[in-house]
């Protein structure tokens, strides 16, 4: 089963320390972000440095992998030698003996060759997919660690497109190019030396050409590299679409606005685009590179020329086996020196993948632990805001939040009310490290929630949201993602103590119950019920309800509210609402207006002193309109 980010209890802990695959950080240029300067793209050789420190931790295999790529080389080579002597000596002179020793030489190349080629491709293989592995718990584990504003500008069908369609993309590269590139090199190596040694003059015309091809296949290579940017951008925004419209929320939506139809077109005009890049990408140098296949293929032809026309001329004669082994090297030569080309123009292209994961690995991680993080063993619940200021970037005119001041005793409630917009699950959100303060400090126990480590911080704190998050998984792993190690027995008495356990037990299969996508085979009470079921499980010193009952019709807020009271008991609890019949009974009730405590009192002395509280709670009594 695999898990989204939760949203019903405080983070998960992450580590302290960066990624062992990030180095500098990177603004990323995908719609979400602001692109990178023209000239700050990373530098090719700094690239390809960083791609082979990937390898670094399979060098040992790697080496296996370089012997045996060497010894075929070697092996393969020889082959051409015992044709030229079965040419110009054993059956010329007619020695059947050294015919059958050559013959079975040759036999013996071909053996040893599949046997060293299916060792490299295994190692080489389980290489690359290791480095593959590498790749995407970096990519997991980075994003687990960002904060929830990445989230909330993001789209999650371009997350998931970075991990499965730019990590993929890459899987030919990382999996074979590097055998490929240390068996073609060596093979080339090998094979110039001996077409050396059997004719230095034709090895010079073989190889007149060859600086050309490398120049266009580099220009081949960076025109596909360019587009193949364009592709993986254009695969993401596909991704995002596809996430968005089908979901469950995106299929009702749409199916009730009737916009089915205009989804269809939409989602057809991007994968025309889509197939445009595709065949841009395919064709990008195509007829190069096949003008190169065709002069080498003709280069047998001109050797065969060139020898007639020495001979001719009074030049030196070349032996018929000479020539015959002299032209089985050249296209010995000539494969690996195309593979080698195609393995350039490959990694040019690769470069653009790898520079998108890289973006994400390098993407700064701004809510992190301290060198040294306090650890709380059990905490007591006492929250203080202390001279708290918040903005969530630089560029607000005004902050989201302004010299909060609060205490909230362990065990004590607070209750914070209201307009849209005020701050108030800004506020909230600052005690689980949802989000970091800009000034001030937040303190759980006397102690700076940014000093706590990310373990206590999680034990110390839940969340039940408006919004409750529910995997497609069972009833049982659902309230289990807040304690592993739960038994049957606490599953139980969390759930009634939610008021939740009598209709698990009346469905079929009981705990054992699919809950459905994103818990849609739920009512919005009972969902509700079970995200308060879990996060009693996970008993926590401090409770934030941001909202919990405000979706709800009156009697099921009800019976919510009877959970709530069960799950609020003994705890520090601090609760958002906007209906004011939920936080009567709070310790104390603060009123924020545009980010600042406008009041601050009990539900009795507000109402006493005639404020904005109590025209909040006039509103409340009013009537709903009716229609006559």
């Amino acid at each position: 089963m695999s898990y989204a980010p939760e949203v019903v209890t405080a983070p998960a802990p992450a580590g302290r320390a960066p990624s062992p695959l990030s180095k500098e950080p990177m603004r990323p240029e995908t719609s979400t972000w602001t692109p990178p300067p023209r000239g700050t793209e990373p530098q090719e050789p700094a690239q390809i440095r960083r791609i082979l420190g990937l390898f670094r931790p399979y060098r040992g295999r790697l080496a296996v992998v370089g012997l045996l790529v060497a010894a075929s080389s070697l092996v393969s080579v020889a082959s051409p030698f015992l044709l030229r002597e079965i040419l110009d000596v054993a059956i010329p002179q007619n020695r059947t003996g050294l015919l059958s020793l050559l013959a079975l030489g040759m036999i013996a190349t071909a053996v040893v060759n599949s046997v060293f080629g299916v060792l490299q491709t295994l190692i080489s293989t389980t290489v690359g997919q290791r480095v593959m592995h590498d790749l995407r718990t970096a990519v997991y584990a980075q994003l687990q660690r960002m904060p929830l504003a990445f989230f909330t500008r993001t789209r999650t069908g371009e997350v998931q497109s970075r991990i499965a369609n730019d990590i993929g993309g890459m899987q030919a590269t990382v999996t074979s190019t590097a055998t490929s590139l240390v068996s073609n090199l060596t093979a080339v190596v090998a094979s110039v030396v001996a077409m050396l040694a059997l004719d230095w003059r034709l090895t010079c015309v073989s190889l007149l050409l060859l600086p050309l091809f490398v120049w266009i296949s580099r220009r081949v290579g960076r025109e596909r590299k360019k587009i193949t940017t364009q592709r993986q951008k254009q695969m993401a925004a596909m991704a995002a679409e596809v996430t968005e419209s089908l979901s469950v929320s995106g299929i009702l939506l749409g199916r009730t606005m009737g916009r089915a139809d205009s989804l269809t077109k939409n989602f057809a005009a991007e994968s025309e685009r889509l197939v445009d890049l595709e065949v841009r990408s395919n064709m990008a140098g195509r007829w190069r590179m096949s003008t190169i296949g065709i002069v080498m293929a003709a280069m047998p032809a001109v050797i065969y020329w060139a020898a007639g026309m020495a001979l001719q001329t009074g030049g030196p004669a070349v032996s018929i086996g000479t020539l015959v082994a002299f032209v089985t090297l050249q296209q010995g030569l000539f494969r690996p020196a195309v593979s080698l080309l195609s393995t350039g123009v490959q990694m040019q292209t690769s470069l653009a993948l790898f520079q998108r994961i890289f973006e994400y690995l390098d993407l700064p991680v701004d809510i992190t632990e301290p060198d040294e993080p306090v650890r709380l063993p059990a905490a007591r619940g006492a929250v203080r805001f202390e001279g708290v200021d918040f903005h969530y970037d630089d560029t607000q005119e005004r902050p989201t939040l302004s010299g909060i001041d609060l205490t909230v005793p362990a065990g004590g409630s607070l209750a914070v009310v209201g307009p849209t917009g005020s701050g108030k699950s800004t506020l909230s959100y600052l005690v689980p490290r949802l989000y970091d303060v800009t000034g001030g400090r937040v303190t759980l126990d006397g102690v700076d929630v940014r000093e706590l480590d990310f373990d206590s911080l999680a034990r110390a704190i839940g969340v039940v949201s408006q919004e409750t998050y529910l995997f497609h998984a069972s009833v049982a792993e659902n309230l289990r993602f807040a304690k592993p190690e739960a038994t049957d027995e606490e599953l139980e008495s969390a759930a009634r103590a939610a008021q939740i356990h009598d209709h698990i037990a009346s469905l079929p299969d009981g705990y054992d119950t699919l809950v459905g996508e994103r818990g849609y085979r739920f009512s919005g009470g009972e969902k509700q019920r079970l995200a308060i079921a879990r996060t009693i499980l996970r008993d926590p010193a401090v409770l934030i309800l941001d909202e919990a009952t405000s979706a709800l019709d009156t009697r099921t807020e009800h019976a919510v509210q009877q959970a709530i009271d069960a799950l609020s008991e003994g705890r520090t609890t601090i609760t958002i609402a906007h209906r004011l019949s939920t936080v009567r009974d709070a310790d104390q009730i603060v009123v924020l207006d545009g980010g600042l405590i406008a009041e601050r009192g009990t539900h009795e002395e507000l109402l006493e002193r005639d404020g904005r509280y109590a025209a909040l709670v006039r509103r409340d009594a009013e009537p709903a309109p009716t229609r006559g």
